[in-house]
């Protein structure tokens, strides 16, 4: 029996028309989240102009038809655009934020427990040892007498402020 290399099949010598449909809808995941972001960040790519307008043009569709279509045309021009850079940018973007939405929940936690529980001043006071206790005090005071006579939450909002200068990590 000969080894003839015109009758080998190659495995890996041209993808399959799945893995094909899966890379585009890919794509167009990714052109998505490049129509939702802002002009600067987009700007930030150094996408095609070709890709630019398409992106833009995309934005105001309202209608389902011509808004998927718009998206499997940008799908297409992506397919000439080295996508890994615009990934990885994206994903430390969507990291950051992550990161922001936890240390903002964090900060809301500690001025909900320390309207809450007056153990909570001490507690945090260990935690954060640099931390000013008398203008705290102050503001949780101020926080409870505007809840009480229903004024505008001035010191509530003081206090979440003084909250996020007072803690840096997470």
């Amino acid at each position: 029996m000969q080894n003839n290399p015109e009758n080998d099949i190659k495995p890996d010598a041209a993808p399959s028309k799945t893995q094909r449909k899966k890379d585009m809808h890919a794509l167009q995941e990714i052109g998505e989240q490049l129509v939702e972001l802002d002009p600067k960040k987009l700007a930030e790519f150094g996408l095609p102009e070709i890709l630019i307008d398409a992106i833009h043009l995309a934005r105001p569709m309202n209608k389902h038809g011509a808004r998927r279509r718009q998206m499997q045309y940008i799908g297409k021009l992506m397919r000439n655009v080295d996508v890994l850079p615009i990934q990885e940018k994206l994903g430390s973007w969507q990291q950051t934020s992550l990161h922001q939405t936890a240390r903002l929940h964090q900060l809301e936690r500690w001025r909900e427990r320390l309207l809450a529980d007056e153990h909570a001043l001490t507690e945090f006071a260990q935690k954060y040892p640099a931390t000013d206790l008398q203008q705290l005090r102050l503001l949780i005071r101020n926080a409870h007498k505007e809840k009480a006579a229903d004024k505008p939450p001035k010191s509530f909002r003081l206090l979440f402020q003084a909250l996020q200068a007072t803690i840096t990590e997470i």
